[in-house]
């Protein structure tokens, strides 16, 4: 990611402006260039170890990525009807109260069912 030399460039004050942005400690004493130089170059490679090791953020489980499915399976596939006002609704066409809260709830059951779909699809690569 960063090279030593394009690091010993930089003053201690951008090299802890850069740790800042990126939400990286020093590792040691902070007024020496040493100390953020060295966390700069360290924390990609540590992320990846611990993201290879089960630490922090994992992917779920077979049995979740299961779940998730059988919720997709669960919503069905809308009806033409459901599917051209799902359509008409996207293009800002609304209907009068009451009816308003329905279409509302199908458009946001729709979302939601194209959100999961590309959960799985994210978790499975």
């Amino acid at each position: 990611m960063f090279t030593r030399s394009e690091l010993e460039i930089k003053t201690i004050k951008e090299l802890r402006d850069l740790c800042l942005r990126y939400g990286i400690k020093p590792t040691g004493n902070k007024g020496y260039k040493t100390s953020w130089i060295t966390s700069l170059m360290v924390f990609p490679r540590m992320a990846l170890s611990q993201f290879e090791a089960g630490k922090g953020l994992k992917p779920p489980t077979f049995a979740f990525m299961q779940a998730l499915s059988n919720a997709i399976d669960e919503m069905n596939a809308p009806t033409d009807e459901q599917a051209a006002l799902i359509k008409i609704t996207m293009e800002g066409k609304i209907m009068n109260y009451p009816d308003r809260y329905t279409q509302e709830k199908l458009l946001a059951l729709h979302k939601a069912k194209m959100y999961l779909e590309m959960a799985i699809g994210l978790l499975s690569q």
